[in-house]
């Protein structure tokens, strides 16, 4: 844990804040382990309706819903910030800058050979 650094572009959960993760007082551990608990219980519960063998209807889980409809519709939950932002011009933006400056020094290289008559130009079908 000492040697840990935080992300230049990613916040520390609160649950893993070592201030707070380590001085819990009894209150909030119990909390805790009721909603493990809760947790637990709907997870059982959902996987005895889906391994059920004489199932019939559709299992509904709202959470998978809500998850799938949520990925099916990226654009509407998306929100701009300085991270995606980031990875979204070294993606999209920089690549094409890359790609046209190889091709361009490339073309103006060739062009150079041919007017100094010291490019050896063969006939080519494809090049």
């Amino acid at each position: 844990m000492a040697d840990y650094r935080e992300a230049p572009l990613a916040t520390r959960p609160k649950t893993l804040d070592p201030a707070e993760y380590f001085n819990l007082s009894l209150d909030q551990r119990r909390a805790e382990e009721e909603r493990a608990g809760l947790r637990a219980q709907l997870k059982r519960q959902y996987q005895m309706q889906l391994n059920n063998p004489h199932r019939k209807e559709l299992i509904e889980d709202p959470a998978l819903t809500r998850w799938v409809y949520a990925r099916t519709n990226p654009y509407n939950h998306f929100r701009a910030t300085k991270k995606t932002s980031l990875l979204g011009g070294l993606f999209g933006v920089v690549p094409l800058f890359v790609l046209y400056y190889v091709l361009k020094t490339d073309r103006d290289k060739k062009e150079e050979q041919i007017k100094a008559g010291t490019c050896d130009r063969k006939f080519k079908l494809a090049y």
